[in-house]
C-alpha cells in the first residue's frame, strides 16, 4: 500500500526577543533560527520514519529547498513536490520570550495554491487501496478527499486547525480515518465527553472509523462496534510540538502494514511518548528501531 501525504509545509523563522514588539516599536532580537515545520512535512516524516512507502505532495518556494531535502533524507518520496518561482514557501514569523511565551504570524504561501489539477495530476499515480492523509493547512482540502475517496483511496484526516468551515464540510462523509483530538471531536460533535465523540462521529459519519487522542489519558479507537484504548508512557516531556504528528504518521503506517488496530495504537503511542522527550517538531521523531527497542515502561491504563 502507498500512503500519500498531501499536506503543508513550512519555514519557522524564531526571533528570541525581550517582549513582544508593539504598535510603532522596532525591537532588536537576540537571536533568530530557522526550522522546517508544517503539519504536511511532520506527517509525511513520521509515516516514513514508521516504515510506510510515503509519497509527499504539495508546494514550496524557492526558499524551501531545505524542506525537500530533508523529506528525501527522511526517507519520502518527493517526485511530486512542486517548486512555485514566484510565492513564497509558507512560513511562520514567531516571536519568543524569555518566558517561552510566543507569538506567531503565519502565511499560507504556497500551502494556499494546491489546485485542483494539481490534485488530479497526483492521484493520477495511486489506486485503490492506497492510503491519503490530509490536515487542514492546505488549499483544495475538500476537492482532494472527494477525488480520492471516489478513485477508491481510504481517507484519513488530522483535522487541524479545526475552523467551523472544516468541521460542517460535506466532504467529511469520504474520510475513512478520523485522527483527533478532544478539541477536534468537540468542534464537530458538540460532545466533551470521549465517549460521546465517538459515538456521534460514528452515527453522522458511519462509513469512517475514529481514533481520537485523550493526551495524559491516552488514545481510543472506535469502528462502531470495537472500541480499544490505549494508555500513555510514563516519560517526561520536554517538548510536545509534533507529538500529534508522530502518532498520526505512525498509527496509519503500522495499520498500512496489515497491523491491526491494537498494535497500532501500541506503536503510534510509543513513539509520540518518543518524541516529547526530545526538542523540536520533525527533529524529534523516532525510527521504527527507535520504537521497537527503547524501554518506555509500561504505559498507564488508558480511558
Amino acid at each position: 500500500m502507498k500512503v500519500l501525504s498531501l499536506g503543508s509545509l513550512n519555514l519557522d523563522y524564531v526571533y528570541a526577543v525581550d517582549h513582544f514588539v508593539q504598535a510603532g516599536e522596532t525591537l532588536a532580537a537576540s537571536e533568530r533560527s530557522i526550522h522546517r515545520g508544517g503539519k504536511g512535512l511532520n506527517q509525511s516524516v513520521a509515516l516514513a520514519q514508521a516504515g510506510a512507502e510515503t509519497y509527499h505532495a504539495g508546494r514550496i518556494g524557492t526558499d524551501g529547498e531545505m524542506l525537500k531535502d530533508w523529506l528525501v533524507a527522511k526517507g519520502a518520496d518527493v517526485s511530486f513536490l512542486e517548486t512555485d518561482p514566484v510565492m513564497p514557501t509558507g512560513h511562520a514569523i514567531i516571536q519568543v520570550v524569555p518566558s517561552g511565551q510566543n507569538s506567531i504570524i503565519i502565511l499560507a504561501g504556497t500551502n494556499g495554491c494546491i489546485t485542483e489539477e494539481y490534485v488530479d495530476k497526483v492521484l493520477a499515480h495511486f489506486e485503490p487501496g492506497d492510503l491519503m492523509l490530509m490536515q487542514n493547512e492546505t488549499s483544495c482540502r475538500d476537492y482532494a478527499i472527494v477525488k480520492a475517496a471516489q478513485k477508491g483511496l481510504k481517507v484519513a484526516i488530522n483535522p487541524s486547525p479545526m475552523t467551523d468551515e472544516l468541521a460542517n464540510s460535506p466532504a467529511l462523509k469520504y474520510v475513512s480515518y478520523f485522527i483527533l483530538n478532544e478539541i477536534e471531536g468537540k468542534a464537530v460533535t458538540g460532545e466533551t465527553d470521549p465517549d460521546a465523540i465517538c459515538k456521534v462521529m460514528k452515527e453522522r459519519y458511519p462509513d469512517g472509523i475514529v481514533v481520537l487522542t485523550l493526551g495524559g489519558d491516552g488514545a481510543v479507537y472506535y469502528d462502531g462496534e470495537k472500541r480499544i484504548s490505549h494508555g500513555i508512557y510514563p516519560v517526561k516531556a520536554v517538548d510536545t510540538t509534533a507529538a500529534g504528528d508522530t502518532f498520526a504518521g505512525f498509527f496509519l503506517a503500522t495499520l498500512a502494514a496489515g497491523e491491526s488496530p491494537e498494535v497500532a495504537l501500541q506503536r503510534a503511542s510509543k513513539a509520540a511518548a518518543i518524541a516529547v522527550t526530545r526538542p523540536g517538531a520533525s527533529d524529534s521523531i523516532p525510527t521504527l528501531d527507535e520504537v521497537f527497542n527503547l524501554d518506555l515502561g509500561t504505559p498507564l491504563a488508558g480511558k
